[in-house]
């Protein structure tokens, strides 16, 4: 693929736990890295179809395969960086990450993202 078809930015976060004032569990977000991608429209299938009933958009992401990409687990979550503001107050889109594929093909890793509630 060429690199001009790589043309949205997205940022992946693991998640980081620790206690919160309470003694509970408390999740927050640590950012991994960034990476050009491109995301293609997913079509068709009888759960994305019901995602969509629900309001919520179903993409799938193609990485390039590299060390840090495959490290990516469902438990992540994806950024969209570039439908975000310029001063840093929101962040970009938050997807949830859904699938991850890292072995059919030995140059790229496919996610399946889930988007927001509409």
């Amino acid at each position: 693929m060429a690199p001009g078809k790589l043309s949205e930015a997205f940022v992946f976060d693991a998640p980081s736990g620790g206690k919160d004032a309470f003694g509970g569990p408390a999740v927050g977000w640590s950012e991994q890295f960034e990476r050009r991608c491109a995301v293609i429209y997913q079509k068709g299938s009888e759960a994305v179809e019901a995602a969509r009933l629900a309001g919520r958009a179903v993409f799938k992401v193609k990485l390039r395969n590299d060390s840090a990409t495959r490290q990516i687990t469902t438990d992540w979550r994806a950024r969209d960086t570039r439908r975000g503001d310029l001063s840093g107050e929101f962040p970009g889109v938050e997807y949830n990450i859904v699938e991850v594929d890292a072995i059919t093909d030995r140059a790229w890793v496919y996610l399946v993202i889930e988007g927001p509630v509409v």
